[in-house]
């Protein structure tokens, strides 16, 4: 009963398969071998982006950041919401990556709106050369929260950073996730709304370690090509990284999985509302924030329940205590009835 993350998942037997037949023989190295190129392909024909350059990259850190740094010079800051994976998870690696821009934070708990996106916005660039200017705005769907932005959300956030002249960073490391909760195609999700840089994940959707960053302005590529280079994130063997993207990008298997996690996740919320138990994010996708007293918690994971808590724990055990589950591509139905008997008996 694994619901600690999508991160902990298995990889797809199509992959592990790919990754075999990319190991037959040689090739050039540097992303430079047929099946990279084939793979760029297959990912300007997803996006609708013929002109987009694309790039994979090893991790949703370096994906991110090395994104960032491409959109910001070290005297701007990048907006985005207080809980963003860039603020709470990876390390102060945009800062390193740009070279020092800062993040201002937009106070919202999770999901960014238009209006205090703006009040950010106005909020910097009113100190001369005594603060940053204005960077761009990032946007992560899925949020840290499990929550979607919805298409007219997307387009109005997008809206306003091009009010300010300012390019937009989507963090899309559920972005399968998100694109099927949205019902949209990534070019709606992505270009078609003002997106400028897309991260599209797949190390949590079936995949050993890899992610595409996709550059709708071509003129960024060069740029791009050499900060991965210097960050140490150009693989020599690179043909690696496009055996994991070929499968997932064949015959949409990279949808099929999504869907497969966010029934899951949709499966298991009924399960625990049926219980009583109080829900506290939207769950469009594939994660679960609930509340549920810590001496069931305990129960639960002495049962063999994995997953993570989000609050502290040195409170009385009848306190409800938020926590945090993660279905994954590979969860079975039979494994989140199983995790809802052993609530339900830890209760």
């Amino acid at each position: 009963m694994h619901f600690a993350s999508d991160n902990s998942a298995p990889v797809h037997p199509l992959v592990m398969q790919a990754l075999t037949r990319a190991n037959d023989g040689s090739a050039m190295g540097y992303g430079n071998d047929d099946l990279s190129a084939q793979v760029v392909q297959q990912v300007r024909d997803l996006f609708e982006a013929p002109e987009a350059a694309v790039y994979l990259v090893p991790t949703g850190t370096s994906a991110n950041a090395l994104a960032l740094s491409i959109l910001c010079q070290p005297y701007q800051t990048v907006f985005c919401s207080e809980l963003a994976h860039i603020n709470v998870d990876e390390c102060n690696a945009p800062e390193f990556y740009t070279g020092g821009a800062k993040l201002t934070l937009v106070r919202v708990p999770d999901v960014m709106t238009p209006d205090s996106l703006r009040a950010a916005l106005d909020g910097e660039e009113n100190r001369g050369v005594h603060g940053p200017l204005r960077g761009p705005v990032s946007i992560t769907n899925v949020t840290e929260m499990g929550n979607v932005y919805s298409l007219r959300e997307m387009t109005e956030l997008c809206a306003v950073a091009k009010d300010y002249g300012l390019p937009v960073h989507l963090d899309g490391a559920r972005f399968a996730q998100a694109c099927v909760a949205m019902g949209c195609t990534p070019a709606e999700m992505t270009w078609q709304i003002g997106v400028d840089v897309a991260v599209f994940g797949g190390t949590k959707n079936g995949l050993m370690g890899v992610e595409a960053v996709v550059i709708f302005d071509p003129a960024k590529a060069q740029e791009f090509e050499y900060r991965r280079k210097r960050a140490g994130h150009l693989f020599s063997k690179h043909r690696y990284l496009a055996a994991q993207m070929e499968p997932y990008l064949t015959d949409d298997l990279w949808r099929e999985l999504a869907i497969s996690a966010n029934t899951r996740a949709a499966e298991l919320r009924a399960g625990l509302e049926a219980l009583g138990l109080e829900i506290v994010n939207d769950t469009q996708a594939n994660m679960i924030f609930f509340r549920m007293p810590l001496r069931a918690h305990y129960a639960a994971k002495q049962a063999g329940a994995a997953y993570h808590l989000m609050e502290p724990e040195n409170v009385p055990e009848d306190t409800p205590v938020m926590a945090r589950l993660v279905c994954s591509w590979d969860t079975p139905s039979e494994t989140v009835q199983a995790l809802l008997h052993t609530f339900r008996n830890a209760l």
